[in-house]
């Protein structure tokens, strides 16, 4: 049986945590650097469902942390403790690769293999698409359901963040000349704001737009033949 140290190390040799940003909780959340693994789970996020199904001394890695703002008390009648209940119980080790994969993998992946852009620059977090596009042909892209607001029929320069990335667009429009915006999770508050700038936004669903880490995460675990398990996560929203 492989050690967590180990993993945990190969980890951190293609998306080191310390590229997290100031305000994660990526790394070891769960666990012991000496503990013996016997299976790894790689998913979106650490479910109920999930705990319950895995098995005794294994290892989940997932995108979102399950322990993100610090705790102060454990009631297991809540979440996300009731989670960390279980995973403790059956010594379920938990590690997050949350922005540090983001700024590594994620966004490219997203950029190249959803939205089909083979040219862009990779500013922090942000993925930069620079040229000409009809926004129209932008939301041709997407197979799923999605929100947007036109402010106008041609658009230059694209900045792009898969999950929820808003927070981070002040700064990146003002500084790279952003007209365009795609990320998840946008607020009504901050398309009115961002309207009113002329700079388009494509809400493009936080689910949707990180609902591949398994897939991205197996590929390199398989070529160093860690067996991984992808645990498929379903859209915890339904449309009409």
């Amino acid at each position: 049986m492989l050690k967590l140290a180990e993993i945990y190390r190969y980890l951190d040799s293609i998306s080191p945590f310390s590229l997290q940003m100031e305000w994660d909780n990526s790394g070891l959340l769960i666990g012991n650097m000496e503990s013996s693994i016997k299976d790894i789970y790689l998913t979106l996020e650490v479910t109920k469902e999930l705990a319950l199904s895995a098995n005794e001394d294994t290892l989940i890695i997932s995108h979102h942390p399950l322990i993100f703002k610090g705790l102060k008390k454990l009631d297991f009648s809540d979440y996300p403790s009731n989670i960390i209940e279980i995973l403790i119980k059956k010594n379920i080790s938990l590690i997050s690769m949350h922005t540090n994969f983001d700024k590594t993998h994620l966004n490219k992946y997203f950029v190249e293999k959803i939205l089909g852009f083979s040219s862009y620059c990779m500013c922090d977090i942000c993925c930069i698409v620079d040229g000409e596009f009809l926004f129209d042909d932008l939301l041709k892209k997407f197979n799923y359901p999605i929100r947007f607001s036109k402010c106008r029929d041609i658009v230059g320069k694209i900045g792009i963040i898969c999950g929820s990335g808003m927070s981070e667009f002040d700064l990146m429009c003002k500084k790279y000349n952003i007209d365009c915006i795609i990320t998840g999770d946008v607020k009504y508050h901050d398309v009115m704001k961002y309207k009113s700038l002329g700079i388009s936004i494509i809400d493009a669903n936080h689910y949707n737009s990180e609902c591949f880490f398994g897939d991205v995460l197996y590929s390199y675990l398989k070529d160093i033949s860690y067996n991984a398990i992808i645990f498929d996560l379903e859209n915890p929203f339904s449309t009409k």
